[in-house]
């Protein structure tokens, strides 16, 4: 099980600050990120999403574990 967790304006956008996913595991984040679209009103490009696993941000291609914590943000700006 994963626990995923939204940030910002994606957790407007999607209705929801965490969720858990049942999946079939292992899976890349960008595999993890195409199954969630399914329960979005609207999908949201991954380009424009940054994702962090376990507290570290990584790139699409990382492998999930079961029990790992994954978080998506919208892009950092600065000010």
């Amino acid at each position: 099980m994963l626990k995923i967790h939204f940030f910002a304006s994606l957790r407007e956008r999607t209705g929801h600050a965490t969720l858990t996913d049942t999946g079939p595991l292992p899976c890349s984040a960008a595999v993890l990120w195409e199954r969630l679209q399914t329960q979005f009103d609207a999908p949201i490009a991954q380009d424009a999403v940054m994702v962090a696993v376990n507290q570290h941000y990584t790139d699409w291609q990382h492998a999930l574990q079961d029990g790992d914590e994954v978080a998506f943000f919208p892009p950092v700006t600065g000010g």
